[in-house]
C-alpha cells in the first residue's frame, strides 16, 4: 500500500501490461482511471478488478492521438477522483513490414499511437502536475528505443523518439517535483504475441536470446512501475528501466 491516497491514469489499460499496471498500482492503494479505445469490456473488466480490491476506478474511451480525448481523459480522472498524481502512458501500436513497403497510413498510425500519444499524455498530465508542484510521468517505451528491429522501423522510430522526450521533459519538469522515467519491457508474454507463444519452437528460440532464461510477464512491468511511481524513487528520473531478463545486454555483445 505504498501508493495509497495517489490518483493513476494508465492508458491502454484494457489488455496486456497496460492491464497489469493498473491492477498492481490499485493494489499498491491507486485510485486508477483506466484508459481503453477499441477494447471496452476489457477496459471494464480493468475497471472492476481494481474496485473489487477496495479502490475507485474509471474507465474512460479515448484515443491516446487526438489531444482533444487525452485532454477530456484527464479532465475526468482529476475531477472523478480528485486529482492525478502518478500518469503511466503504455498506449502503443505496431505494424509490421519491410521499410519499403511501410505505407504512409501505417507510418501515420504507429507514431501517432505510440509516439504523439505520449507527448500529448505527458504534456496534459504535466500541466496539471506543475499546479500541484509533484508527480510521476511514466512512458511504456521498449527495449528498440536502444534495439534495431527489422521491419518494424515505425515502432522503433516512436520508440527512439520516447526515449530523447522522456530525457528532455525529465529536466523540463524535475524544478516542479516532477519526475520522468521511461520502462522498457523487452519480450513479455502478451496477447500481442500470441502466434509466438502458440509455436514451441518460436519460444524456444526467442527464450535462447534472454540471459534469464524465460519471457518476461506484464506483472514484471508492473512492478517497476510500481516503484518508480512510489516515494522511494523521489530521486530518479531521467532514465530508461529496462526490463528484459538482460535480453538488450546479449543483443549489445554480438
Amino acid at each position: 500500500m505504498r501508493l495509497e491516497g495517489k490518483v493513476a491514469l494508465v492508458t491502454g489499460s484494457s489488455s496486456g501490461i497496460g492491464k497489469a499496471i493498473a491492477i498492481h498500482l490499485g493494489r499498491e492503494g491507486c485510485d486508477v482511471c483506466v484508459d481503453y479505445f477499441h477494447d471496452e469490456q476489457g477496459g471494464e473488466d480493468t475497471r472492476r478488478q481494481i474496485e473489487v480490491m477496495g479502490r475507485r476506478a474509471i474507465a474512460v474511451k479515448a484515443n491516446v492521438a487526438h489531444g482533444d480525448d487525452v485532454r477530456a481523459m484527464v479532465q475526468r480522472c482529476v475531477e472523478e477522483l480528485g486529482g492525478l498524481d502518478i500518469m503511466v502512458n503504455n498506449a502503443g501500436v505496431e505494424i509490421k513490414a519491410p521499410i519499403t513497403e511501410v505505407t504512409e497510413e501505417h507510418w501515420d498510425l504507429v507514431i501517432g499511437t505510440t509516439l504523439k500519444g505520449v507527448f500529448l499524455g505527458l504534456q496534459t498530465a504535466a500541466r496539471h502536475m506543475v499546479e500541484t508542484r509533484r508527480g510521476r510521468i511514466i512512458n511504456i517505451s521498449s527495449i528498440h528505443e536502444e534495439v534495431p528491429m527489422p521491419r518494424n522501423a515505425p515502432y522503433c522510430a516512436a520508440k527512439g523518439g520516447v526515449a530523447m522526450l522522456m530525457r528532455t521533459a525529465a529536466v523540463e519538469l524535475a524544478p516542479y517535483g516532477i519526475t520522468v522515467n521511461n520502462v522498457a519491457p523487452g519480450a513479455i508474454a502478451t496477447p500481442i504475441n500470441t502466434d509466438t507463444l502458440s509455436n514451441p519452437a518460436a519460444v524456444a528460440a526467442l527464450t535462447a536470446e534472454i540471459p534469464v532464461g524465460r519471457i518476461g510477464t506484464p506483472d514484471d512491468v508492473a512492478a517497476v512501475v510500481a516503484f518508480l511511481a512510489s516515494d522511494e524513487a523521489a530521486y530518479v528520473t531521467g532514465s530508461t528501466y529496462f526490463v528484459d531478463g538482460g535480453m538488450m545486454r546479449n543483443f549489445s555483445d554480438k
